[in-house]
């Protein structure tokens, strides 16, 4: 284990947790989109995009040989990495609307997917969670400037 390896380790959470809420802000800012991608000539509204996170050296083996002390490369975490953004499958919200551009021939207009209020929690973890990490990187960089002046 390296000297920066909690540095490391924290920095890929940090990257992890701001991408997170970059995807939430881009839900919050197409929350009213009708038209957000275009298929078969039709348009179809924005759909809920949600990150996957995932540890970075997920592979069995490793945590086998870390459990058996043979050879694992390290017995703390790697940190962690985006493995995926993907779109929300719940149904559209189907909203009476007859006046609008998008509305269908019974006057339904479908919505985006993304609820305001789970997006705004979901920004609170986020949030929360980037903040303790920039504490734990905060406290990882005093530790390092106390053991150089115990040099002194």
């Amino acid at each position: 284990m390296t000297m920066f390896h909690s540095m490391n380790t924290t920095a890929s959470a940090l990257t992890a947790q701001r991408l997170r809420m970059d995807v939430i802000s881009s839900n919050m800012a197409n929350v009213d989109s009708t038209r957000g991608k275009l298929v078969n000539g039709e348009w179809q509204p924005y759909k809920r995009k949600m990150v996957v996170l995932e540890p970075k050296d997920s592979h069995f083996s490793n945590f086998l040989n870390i459990a058996m002390g043979t050879g694992g490369k390290q017995s703390v975490g790697q940190g962690m990495k985006v493995s995926k953004i993907i779109e929300d499958q719940t149904p559209f919200k189907m909203v009476y609307d007859p006046e609008h551009p998008d509305a269908n021939t019974d006057g339904y207009v479908a919505m985006p997917n993304v609820d305001p209020l789970r997006e705004m929690v979901d920004l609170m973890s986020a949030t929360r969670s980037y903040e303790a990490n920039v504490t734990v990187f905060n406290a990882s960089k005093g530790m390092m400037m106390k053991a150089l002046e115990i040099g002194k």
